[in-house]
């Protein structure tokens, strides 16, 4: 039977629910139509979450994905709209979906849109140094 877009997303327990980590996932190959010319735009997605209780599932998020192959959308608006969706599936502590759209015009695109959880502050970023080799010596 062969796979079909589709615009619901399964999740999974998240393996390890008392830990803030990061999902990130690059998509090379989303596509939409632009709505004015119905020409394709291409872009690349990145989706960078700190899950809570969820986890999206690959597959589904392929197929999510796919189903906009054919639907006219504005960067701007798919952009949010995929982020909403994928928060109200995943209901994650935080999100990011970052579209960089191929040029159009002359023009590259780059939407940023974010999601946090009410009352979620992430944890204190650790800098670590690197340590230089000391020559060895006899």
């Amino acid at each position: 039977m062969p796979t079909k877009p589709s615009k619901t997303f399964e999740t999974f327990n998240n393996p390890r629910p008392q830990r803030d980590y990061l999902i990130h996932m690059e998509i090379p190959e989303f596509t939409c139509l632009c709505p004015r010319t119905g020409q394709p735009d291409f872009a690349t997605l990145v989706l960078e979450y700190i899950p809570d209780k969820k986890c999206v599932e690959l597959k589904s998020l392929k197929l999510y994905i796919w189903s906009y192959r054919n639907e006219g959308a504005f960067h701007e608006a798919v952009t949010n709209r995929i982020l909403d969706d994928l928060a109200k599936a995943v209901k994650p502590r935080f999100m990011r979906l970052t579209s960089k759209f191929y040029v159009r015009g002359g023009i590259f695109t780059t939407v940023v849109a974010e999601h946090r959880k009410p009352g979620w502050k992430p944890s204190p970023q650790v800098e670590l140094q690197q340590v230089e080799k000391q020559p060895h010596t006899d």
